[in-house]
């Protein structure tokens, strides 16, 4: 029988947020990459795919100990809330990227133990990792990026089906830009133009934040929303809770994935599109449906998540970042 998650804590080790958005060093070529993996177990043949192609960015990687799968996790709780916190930890300006996403990092918040105030560093990921950048941004108001992985974006290559798109991460990650427009080659359901804090993420496991310690605050919020393999109908419920919950008040407008693998379940023909035009147009804000972002067949942008952006909903639509997420200084 596998073990699911460590014992709760007698009391909490949360830390309370600045309001400020604290930014993590940039990574630079010849900066170290720490891998971690947090949720479920990745191919080694992936993970070597993935690790190749950031050495060829110029980055020098670092993976930790061998982890043994523990059922659907990548290790027990206890070796990857002990890798987690030793990235998060590390003295020396690196960068953490997790390996894949999966199921598991959830089971970690309310175990990890961090300063008051650390050091920031640059997390990058997405699908599960959603969890890990709600607790950061929550607690410290850490910036991070919604991005590749290494057995899960870098794995297949700069530019292709699956694979990841180079100039957004580069422009996110290395902080030589105060600013620079991602094409988001989609379509408006909503038209208009906004600004605000970009925030978002997997929505199922945005989802899962609601009730907890790291259930952020999306008022002011360009929000950014995607998944794969839903019925129409469950995203349908999962928009539905967010809308009861009133995490749509206030957000000044959406930017929506292209929802791979989500299918119409016959005889219905409501597609997520049509169930995301219902729900979210009467919003009467800019949105964006069909973004290569997070679980996408075409090369994933990076979205810095908690910069202020502004989003153009008009042709296939534009987002503009309107600052770094990252800090050149060490």
């Amino acid at each position: 029988m596998y073990t699911h998650r460590l014992p709760t804590p007698r009391t909490s080790t949360l830390a309370t947020s600045p309001k400020a958005s604290v930014k993590p060093p940039a990574l630079t070529p010849g900066g170290l990459v720490r891998v971690i993996s947090p949720a479920s177990p990745a191919e080694r043949d992936a993970i070597g795919r993935g690790i190749t192609e950031l050495e060829r960015l110029g980055y020098r990687v670092r993976t930790g100990s061998t982890m043994h799968p523990d059922g659907y996790f990548a290790g027990s709780a206890l070796r990857r809330k002990a890798e987690l916190e030793s990235a998060l930890l590390a003295p020396d300006p690196s960068a953490v990227i997790c390996a894949r996403g999966g199921y598991g990092s959830a089971a970690l918040l309310d175990q990890i133990r961090l300063p008051r105030r650390p050091k920031p560093k640059l997390l990058v990921g997405y699908s599960d990792v959603t969890m890990l950048q709600a607790y950061l941004w929550t607690r410290f108001r850490w910036t991070s990026l919604h991005g590749a992985m290494v057995a899960a974006g870098f794995n297949n290559g700069a530019g292709n089906r699956s694979g990841y798109d180079p100039a957004s991460f580069l422009n996110a990650a290395g902080g030589k830009r105060n600013s620079w427009s991602l094409a988001l080659d989609a379509e408006a359901l909503s038209h208009g133009e906004a600004s605000g804090t970009l925030l978002g993420g997997c929505i199922s496991l945005l989802e899962t934040t609601l009730g907890t310690p790291w259930e952020f605050d999306t008022r002011g919020a360009i929000l950014f929303l995607e998944d794969r393999g839903l019925k129409p109908y469950q995203l349908d419920r999962l928009l539905l809770h967010l809308l009861q919950a009133g995490k749509f008040r206030g957000v000044r407008g959406i930017v929506l994935g292209d929802f791979p693998d989500c299918e119409p379940l016959a005889p219905s023909t409501v597609s997520v599109r049509d169930v995301c035009r219902c729900i979210l147009t009467p919003l009467h804000v800019p949105i964006i449906f069909g973004a290569p972002i997070g679980h996408t067949l075409r090369p994933m942008l990076t979205l810095p998540f908690g910069v202020r952006a502004r989003l153009r909903a008009a042709g296939e639509g534009e987002l503009e970042i309107l600052e770094p997420a990252v800090s050149l200084s060490k």
